[in-house]
């Protein structure tokens, strides 16, 4: 045994720390979320006529939907480049980070002017989207790791499952400011200055983003991965952590991408898409429109860490599946059901994104300690944020794509159903393939010593 063994195994975490860390994600991650989809509802209600206005509605709504996919597009640039950074430096700085700019992008959103004001207003808002996305990327990976990597080998599933709570509860965050901004404004006021303020109040991440820096620790598996560079510099420097990620595990990364884009789309065209569709198309209003996707999300938050408890119990891959066939299943039906919807008929949208709601909670309830197990820990924060953030690409194109396949022809909506179907199938091939890796930490040489094994349901 050498001399620098020792250092290489992290010790088990307290549990006093592990529900610290799971605690510190799920606020870090629910503000963040909150951030980056707020930026979706307002495009789906304001956007179009505040800096896209045309004689067309599908055009101005393709074109406000275009800027919400520009966050998408930025998520594995802010992955990859975060990733890099919390595998040389550490976790929590990079979360840090994260979290101060998202608060100070999102909002200088809120202080953008109108196009008839400004008339490059509308480059300006896609700058400041792609900072959004920048730091969403730069986010997941960092928090999903402070979670897990701070919990105990038995619950790493639930207490990962503890920063995938941000997604629900930032939407629900998002849905209830918009709900009480139109309630308490007139439809001039909200267009005209109140849609701002949800993006202002972001600034209260900044004091959260202090206080993660001041009183969380580094995660147990971080430091021994560093304890293990430090004694072999030499191994360490022959190549950057992205290309070391890259270059041991492609497949992993793109199973995992594969694997999580239906779930990236069907919480989009739900949250986002289908708001637009029955607000221009149907009537409804937007306050019952919003109300229901707020309980549908709301639904979501005890349901996530239910499902990543279970997959403790059952396997990550077994709870995931599930969610995959769930939305295979549930894809045409769910939208059969909201073009059957009206201002006066709101059942048929409530049952949709209700169904929807449980299906996306098996995978988000998962997939972030599914991902992050597919690592080691000297590569975990890049290989993880590559994994997910490419799944995002695709999945912020989903409100954009929701609108050019309907084609302002209500009667075209089973088509997104159909997608989101053709990509829940897709979910489980990627599943099937995914290449598992057991990371026991037992001695330094852990990482390099395993072989790749695949393994199916």
């Amino acid at each position: 045994m050498s001399s620098h063994a020792g250092p290489a195994v992290p010790e088990a975490a307290p549990p006093r720390r592990s529900a610290r860390a799971s605690f510190a994600a799920a606020i870090a991650t629910s503000l963040e979320w909150y951030d980056f989809f707020i930026y979706s509802t307002a495009a789906a209600l304001v956007f179009n006529t505040t800096f896209f206005a045309t004689d067309d509605a599908v055009v101005s709504a393709l074109s406000s939907f275009a800027t919400v996919a520009v966050g998408f597009v930025a998520r594995p640039v802010g992955g990859a480049v975060a990733g890099a950074l919390g595998d040389r430096h550490g976790r929590k700085p990079v979360l840090v980070g994260a979290i101060s700019l998202m608060a100070v992008a999102t909002s200088l959103i809120g202080c953008v002017p109108n196009t008839e004001a400004v008339w490059p207003a509308p480059a300006l808002l896609v700058i400041l989207r792609l900072c959004q996305g920048l730091a969403v990327g730069a986010q997941w990976s960092s928090a999903v790791l402070v979670a897990t990597e701070n919990a105990p080998a038995h619950l790493r599933g639930f207490y990962g499952s503890f920063a995938q709570l941000g997604v629900p509860i930032g939407a629900v965050l998002g849905n209830v400011v918009f709900l009480i901004a139109t309630a308490a404004s007139s439809a001039e006021a909200f267009s005209s200055w109140v849609w701002r303020i949800p993006f202002w109040i972001s600034l209260v991440m900044l004091p959260i983003a202090f206080a993660i820096h001041r009183f969380l620790a580094e995660t147990p598996e971080f430091e021994a991965a560093a304890a293990r560079a430090a004694a072999r510099p030499e191994v360490e420097v022959r190549r950057s952590v992205f290309v070391e990620a890259v270059r041991r595990n492609p497949g992993a990364i793109l199973t995992a991408a594969g694997a999580n884009t239906a779930g990236v789309v069907l919480f989009q065209v739900t949250v986002a898409g289908s708001v637009q569709f029955v607000t221009t198309y149907l009537g409804m209003d937007r306050t019952s429109a919003l109300t229901w996707v707020l309980v549908a999300c709301a639904l979501m938050m005890p349901l996530v860490p239910l499902f990543g408890r279970l997959s403790d119990r059952f396997g990550r891959r077994l709870i995931f599946g599930l969610g995959a066939a769930a939305m295979m299943v549930w894809g045409v039906p769910m939208w059969l059901l909201i073009p059957a919807s009206g201002p006066d008929r709101i059942w048929p949208f409530a049952l949709a994104v209700i169904g929807a709601a449980v299906a996306m909670s098996l995978q988000t309830g998962t997939q972030g300690t599914l991902i992050a197990e597919l690592f080691p820990p000297e590569v975990r924060s890049s290989g993880a944020s590559l994994g997910y953030q490419t799944a995002g690409i695709v999945g912020g194109f989903g409100p954009f794509v929701t609108v050019a396949l309907i084609d302002g022809d209500s009667a075209n909506a089973w088509r997104v159903g159909a997608l989101v179907a053709v990509l829940a199938m897709a979910s489980l091939v990627c599943l099937q393939l995914i290449i598992r890796r057991r990371y026991h930490s037992t001695s330094e040489h852990v990482a390099s010593d395993e072989t790749d094994v695949v393994t199916a349901s």
